[in-house]
């Protein structure tokens, strides 16, 4: 992995809400962590790589951005990235307004550094609300969907 790219993974997770992420690209694993202390975050970078892409987000304050008459489960970004509703432009989007999903079910996609991660349902229910564009840049823990 070139310099210029794992700086870039520094300063995605120094500048974010997350503490912690782990990319795995080709045989290179990379895991940087941000520690919370005045420390600057730290890197290890170990061959072959194994396990797949995880990123565990740091718990953050909750806030409701979510209308007030809008009740359910509010399902929120767990990283930083681009939201898209379906895999690909031309695919139908996973779920729409009224339809009744099943926890595990795939909502939408976060692009973050290039990777694709399919973002699942954590419970089951409906989907009341849509709280993002298409293509639009996600925060972590912004909600994106309210489920009831």
């Amino acid at each position: 992995m070139d310099l210029r790219k794992l700086k870039t993974l520094i300063d995605l997770v120094q500048n974010s809400g997350i503490s912690e992420l782990e990319i795995s690209e080709g045989e290179e694993k990379i895991r940087i962590a941000k520690h919370l202390s005045a420390a600057p975050a730290t890197t290890v970078v170990s061959m072959p790589a194994a396990a797949p892409v995880a990123v565990s987000p740091a718990p953050t304050p909750t806030t409701e951005a979510a209308p007030a008459k809008m009740e359910g489960h509010i399902m929120k970004a767990p990283m930083v990235g681009t939201f898209y509703r379906a895999s690909s432009p031309d695919a139908s989007p996973f779920v729409e307004v009224g339809q009744t999903v099943k926890e595990g079910d795939t909502l939408c996609v976060i692009e973050a550094m290039k990777l694709m991660n399919e973002i699942e349902a954590d419970i089951s229910g409906v989907i009341k609300a849509i709280q993002v564009e298409n293509g639009q840049a996600v925060e972590f823990g912004q909600p994106m969907f309210v489920i009831g």
